[in-house]
C-alpha cells in the first residue's frame, strides 16, 4: 500500500481502493447526480448542508473538503464554526438556511426517526418545489459521497481535485 504525505508532514494510508477508477460508470453518475442537485441553489446552501451532513457522517475527508470550497466561495469562520451547532447559534443563519440544515440531519439520521413531517413542512414552506426537490438530491448525493470515501479510507488533506 502507498501513503501520502499530509500537509503536516505525518504520514497516512492510501486509499482502500480508488472508486473513480474502479467504477467509472458509477463514479460519473455520482458526479452528474451531484452536479443536478446544486442546479439553481446558493452556493453557500450547497456547502452548509455538504458540511453539515458530513458532520453526521463523521466523514473527515468530505468535512475538510467542503469546508475548504465554503472559505473559497467566502463564508465566514464564524458560520462556519456554527454548523455543527447550528440550533444553539441560529442567528447566525437565515431561516431557510435552518430549514435545510433541519431537513439534512433528519435525512442523513432517517433510519432514527424518518424525516419528521414539521421537519419537511418548515423546508417545503421556505424552498418551492423544485428547490426542494434540489435540496433533496443534494442531502442525497453527500451522503453517497460520505459513504464512498469512508468505505474506501479516504483520507481528510488529501483531495486531488
Amino acid at each position: 500500500m502507498t501513503t501520502h504525505t499530509s500537509t503536516n508532514s505525518t504520514q497516512v494510508k492510501a486509499p482502500r481502493l480508488e472508486f473513480a477508477k474502479s467504477a467509472p460508470k458509477a463514479f460519473r453518475a455520482l458526479v452528474a447526480f451531484d452536479a443536478a442537485a446544486r442546479e439553481g441553489l446558493d452556493p453557500a446552501l450547497v456547502e452548509l448542508i455538504q458540511i453539515r451532513a458530513s458532520h453526521l457522517n463523521h466523514c473527515a475527508y468530505c468535512l475538510h473538503m467542503h469546508t475548504n470550497d465554503a472559505r473559497k466561495a467566502g463564508e465566514s469562520e464564524d458560520r462556519l464554526h456554527m454548523v455543527a451547532v447550528w440550533r444553539e447559534a441560529r442567528h447566525f443563519f437565515t431561516e431557510r438556511e435552518q430549514a435545510a440544515l433541519a431537513l439534512t440531519e433528519a435525512m442523513t439520521l432517517v433510519a432514527d426517526a424518518g424525516v419528521p413531517d414539521e421537519v419537511y413542512a418548515e423546508a417545503a414552506a421556505l424552498f418551492d418545489e423544485r428547490e426542494l426537490a434540489q435540496v433533496l438530491a443534494l442531502i442525497c448525493t453527500i451522503n453517497t459521497w460520505n459513504r464512498v470515501a469512508l468505505s474506501t479510507g479516504k483520507v481528510a488533506g488529501t483531495d486531488e481535485r
